[in-house]
């Protein structure tokens, strides 16, 4: 039997906030930065590994990161080395 999942009732999406994590980009109603979620995905790893990982990410908070990378770091995020110009050191 298959388990059927509503959508959820909010979207998932990338925020910073300085009172989170020193600002860095997370996924909103967590502490899970973007960046690790991108490091993940840039590695290989399924989303399941990645949701084990971090059971707190929503179920739509990997498809959010990816928007965000798309945005943020260019369409070759997943081969890319370059850095959102506020994640630059």
């Amino acid at each position: 039997m298959v388990a059927l999942r509503k959508p959820p009732a909010v979207v998932a999406e990338v925020v910073s906030d300085r009172s989170v994590m020193s600002g860095e980009p997370v996924v909103r109603g967590t502490r899970v930065p973007a960046e690790t979620i991108v490091a993940y995905l840039r590695a290989g790893r399924s989303n399941l590994e990645i949701f084990e990982d971090y059971p707190t990410l929503p179920i739509d908070g990997i498809d959010a990161v990816i928007r965000w990378a798309e945005l943020n770091i260019g369409p070759d995020w997943k081969t890319s080395l370059a850095l959102e110009p506020s994640l630059r050191a």
